[in-house]
């Protein structure tokens, strides 16, 4: 470490001129401590050493901190951050440690982004978040700021952390400063997303936390810097876009299940509704999946006493679209003639979204279960997706793009990966030629094969 780097500088309360407090910061003397190196966590701690050259990764998994350490990535699918890590770690600008004590002792701006899940009871659950916040505290001293990115429910800094930190601390806000600072970040885009890609949110506990924290964004970021009145609106912020997602995904859900009625294609409609500037209705689908949208609304409707009736709406609307999707393919085999227990059922794609390796919440797996339970021979193909086991429980054979065969008597697309964009559908479809395959299209990918002599297309939200 080098003479500015053992200054160790602190921004919260300095009296030192802003030009100077940035100096600081980029030029090491600010230590920075980044808790959780997942997805998310890793991308953004690499943007900070970029910037500052004086990082800490902190993550719990022995084996990826010692990957870390010797240069390695264990994050896949995220362009370019491989090489700035092993740079970064050849340069000494970013360590990583399982020691979150040592390095919370050392760091004077300490950055958390670890999961906020969702319990059996759908309530949020901070434990992670607040276990973080108790080891941070053992290192806290006045001068520090805490900043929070992952996405909490409103109130949670001011009535769970604060409390956390200075009970622990024995330090008081004033002392030192918090501010949620929330990740915009999209799987496969985080750098480019961290440093600009959308602006970012800011909000203090107090008027110097949002000082400090709208100072370190200044350069970390390189697009607007928003700030907000206070904390709570901007983890407000966070939890909002997700709920207006999940909202406008029940409604084309919702649309879409009126499209027999209708005798239209609710696509269609939506993409021509969607020219007038005041309309941006998004895509049906076979189910919402990820680490984001389908728990963001959780954080309001589990924690408020008032009703949330759109909210919860559409969360049922959206977590019922596997059943229909499943249920669209078991309708078009008896249609077709065949009892689904007799029936092969092809699964393709098995991630929440395209490229992205996570399963978290996933539609293609309450689907699994709901083809498995009807008594149809469930394959599944995902050429991005590692996580085999969840779905070999649920009932599903894994196999590879190579070890495809024939004589499928229905094809379920659930995430349409690249590798898919090749794939001979119709040639997947029964040996029989007085029999059609079933294709259910649950992201209008196939729409091109709905009017194919030996296909029987059944779309989400597309009439045939």
């Amino acid at each position: 470490m080098s003479d500015s780097q053992a200054t160790r500088v602190g921004l919260y309360n300095s009296e030192a001129p802003s030009a100077e407090q940035r100096n600081a910061l980029t030029n090491g003397s600010v230590p920075v401590s980044v808790t959780g190196l997942g997805k998310m966590g890793l991308p953004l701690a690499a943007v900070y050493a970029d910037v500052t050259g004086n990082v800490t990764g902190v993550d719990i998994d022995r084996a990826v901190v010692d990957q870390l350490t010797n240069g390695g990535c264990h994050i896949t699918g995220e362009p370019e951050l491989p090489e700035l890590v092993s740079e970064l770690v050849a340069d000494g600008k970013f360590t990583a440690t399982t020691d979150g004590a040592a390095a919370a002792q050392n760091a004077r701006v300490h950055v958390v982004i670890v999961p906020t899940l969702i319990d059996e009871n759908d309530q949020p659950d901070l434990s992670v978040m607040e276990t973080a916040m108790r080891t941070i505290a053992n290192g806290l001293e006045p001068g520090d700021i805490v900043i929070a990115e992952s996405t909490l429910p409103p109130r949670s800094c001011v009535d769970r952390l604060l409390p956390v930190l200075e009970a622990e601390s024995g330090l008081s806000l004033g002392e030192f400063g918090m501010a949620f600072c929330p990740e915009r970040t999209a799987s496969g885009r985080a750098l480019e997303d961290i440093r600009g890609a959308y602006p970012k949110i800011v909000g203090g506990l107090d008027a110097e936390s949002t000082r400090v924290a709208e100072l370190i964004y200044g350069e970390i970021n390189d697009n607007e810097i928003v700030t907000v009145s206070d904390a709570t609106t901007a983890e407000a912020v966070k939890v909002f876009e997700g709920v207006y997602r999940d909202v406008n995904i029940g409604l084309a859900n919702e649309l879409a299940r009126l499209t027999e009625e209708f005798d239209i294609d609710v696509t269609e409609a939506i993409d021509a509704a969607n020219t007038q500037p005041f309309c941006e209705i998004h895509q049906p689908g076979a189910g919402v999946g990820g680490h984001c949208i389908p728990y963001y609304p959780r954080f309001v409707m589990g924690t408020v006493e008032n009703e949330t009736p759109v909210m919860e709406q559409a969360r049922k609307t959206n977590e019922a679209m596997p059943h229909y999707t499943a249920t669209h393919a078991l309708d078009g085999l008896r249609a077709e003639g065949i009892d689904p227990e007799d029936a092969a059922v092809l699964v393709l794609g098995l991630t929440y979204r395209p490229g992205v390796d996570e399963i978290r919440a996933t539609p293609a797996l309450p689907i699994v279960e709901e083809l498995d339970s009807a008594g149809t021979t469930v394959t599944a193909v995902d050429p991005v997706n590692s996580h085999t086991e969840p779905f070999e429980v649920a009932g599903a054979t894994i196999v590879s793009m190579a070890e495809l065969g024939e004589a499928y008597d229905a094809v379920v697309l659930v995430t349409p990966q690249p590798a898919f964009d090749d794939l001979d559908v119709p040639a997947l479809g029964p040996t029989d030629a007085d029999r059609r395959l079933v294709l259910v299209d649950g992201r209008q990918e196939l729409k091109s094969l709905r009017d194919h002599d030996a296909i029987h297309y059944r779309g989400i939200g597309i009439n045939v």
